[in-house]
């Protein structure tokens, strides 16, 4: 179930988390891993990335399991930027943080991720700020839901003037069969200055591990405004209600 669990962080469009954890083995007090994935869509609290096309994505990270401290980096191919006057293909997350438990039942994780858009030159474009941003996030997890809340502390993915947007999500990872998770989540996100820009999104979906792989199907959608969440190379709304399918291999 923990493999399970850990391999749905790394394809649920969030953190790309730690990678595989046998439950039936002891936890070396050092951990490396890796993750890989292919998904039909790149979604982003609910928002395409890569104008409702495919993307190629991965990950390392470093976890010491005996004090809870975890440092990471995982990329995906983007292609928003580009089609919104920057030059960069690529997003590249980097974040660290401590896990761990508060009770028998509670746990928590708290961390900083900063989203890195090389190339982006947003500042050179009308209207925009630079892309790159840093949050501060916080988690408190009960048996297989959770609830946490991010926070930017620089401008939020490019609109001016956002610094301390916040976006709450919650959901759980609910285990029906062995190897098949139901997954649920809820969240809000808010942009500071820019009311238009705020908006909920939601998912349920399904993981299913096999020996090889780990498959996920999610039916994700948004109530966003159509008119600023569109993509300016075709037109098409990026909060669409769809249904994305994720592979994804940890090791």
């Amino acid at each position: 179930m923990k493999k399970l669990i850990l391999a749905i962080a790394a394809i649920s469009a969030n953190l790309a988390g730690v990678g595989v954890v046998y439950a039936d083995a002891p936890l070396a007090d050092n951990q490396i891993t890796f993750n890989a994935a292919v998904t039909s869509d790149y979604r982003y609290r609910g928002i395409s990335q890569t104008r409702l096309d495919p993307a190629l994505q991965g990950g390392v990270d470093y976890t010491d399991n005996l004090n809870g401290f975890y440092v990471g980096t995982w990329a995906s191919t983007i292609k928003w930027i580009k089609d919104s006057g920057g030059d960069s293909n690529i997003e590249l997350d980097i974040y660290g943080g401590k896990r761990g438990n508060i009770s028998e039942d509670f746990t928590y994780d708290i961390g900083v991720l900063t989203y890195v858009y090389a190339s982006n030159n947003f500042n050179h474009v009308v209207g925009l700020a630079d892309a790159n941003t840093t949050e501060l996030y916080g988690q408190l997890g009960y048996g297989s839901a959770y609830i946490k809340y991010s926070n930017s502390v620089t401008n939020l993915f490019g609109f001016v003037d956002s610094k301390n947007s916040g976006y709450l999500d919650a959901g759980a990872n609910i285990e029906i069969i062995k190897s098949v998770t139901i997954n649920v989540h809820a969240g809000r996100q808010d942009v500071k200055h820019s009311a238009a820009a705020n908006y909920d999104d939601w998912k349920l979906g399904v993981t299913k591990e096999f020996d090889v792989v780990v498959a996920a199907i999610a039916m994700i959608g948004t109530n966003a405004d159509k008119n600023v969440y569109v993509s300016p190379a075709n037109g098409k709304f990026l909060g669409k209600n769809a249904l994305v399918a994720t592979l994804s291999k940890s090791f």
